[in-house]
Formats: structure tokens, sequence, C-alpha cells
């Protein structure tokens, strides 16, 4: 049993998987979640477990080279748009309509419990060397 990091076996297995370029949806409970992408839902309860702990566990596991994330997140939800400021500051925003039709093409989608409006976003993979 691993005894740190990401204890979900099947995020775990996820994210062992991924490779260079390839994208991970992270996503508030209500994004429409594409056919295609392998689907890690963690959604518990409304909330539970939040966006921002889902991508904080992530980011301490992944290489991330690039970011995507709806332009409306920035007056729908303060809170996660200066987040994902704070993580990415060279954060690429798109319309919320363009994000799920590049969601389409993500590799991983992980569904978190959050509630909040717009609490998404697309990563891409990068290399450690």
């Amino acid at each position: 049993m691993k005894k740190a990091g990401i204890l979900n076996r099947h995020l775990s297995g996820a994210l062992a998987e991924l490779g260079h370029g390839d994208g991970v949806l992270v996503c508030d409970a209500g994004m429409p979640i594409p056919d295609g992408p392998r689907v890690v839902d963690l959604a518990f309860r409304a909330g539970v477990p939040s966006f921002a702990t889902v991508l904080d566990g992530l980011l301490a596991e992944l290489v991330v080279e690039g970011a995507t994330a709806a332009a409306e997140v920035q007056d729908a939800n303060p809170g996660a748009a200066a987040l994902l400021k704070g993580e990415f500051p060279q954060l690429e925003l798109v319309s919320h309509e363009r994000l799920k039709e590049l969601s389409a093409g993500a590799r991983l989608v992980v569904r978190t419990g959050e509630a909040r409006p717009y609490a998404n976003v697309l990563l891409r993979c990068g290399v450690f060397f």
C-alpha cells in the first residue's frame, strides 16, 4: 500500500499512464464530461473534495507545461480564478464553450465535488527532464 501521495488506485494508475502533451481535465461537479477520456470521479458530496484540494494533489505529482480555463471563471468564481492565476501565471483563458470542446481531447478527466461555477482547468502534461 502506498503511504503518501495520491492513494486512490484509479487516479494513481491513470496518472502513471500519462505522457508528454496529454491533457488532464480537472473539473467541478457540473462540467459536462465528454465521451472518450478516462474518467476518475472523486465527487462525494457538494464541495467534497474541493477543486483546490484535488488540483493541489495533482500538481504535486504531475509535470504541467500549460493550463487552459474558461474566461468566465474571472467574474463567476474569483476564488478559483485567483488559484489558477497563482498556479499558472501563463494561464490561457478561452470561452467555456471552447473549454468543453478542448476537453474532448483530454486523456483523463478528474471530477471533483466542487459546487462553485467554472472551477475547471485543462492541464497539459510536460516532462521532468
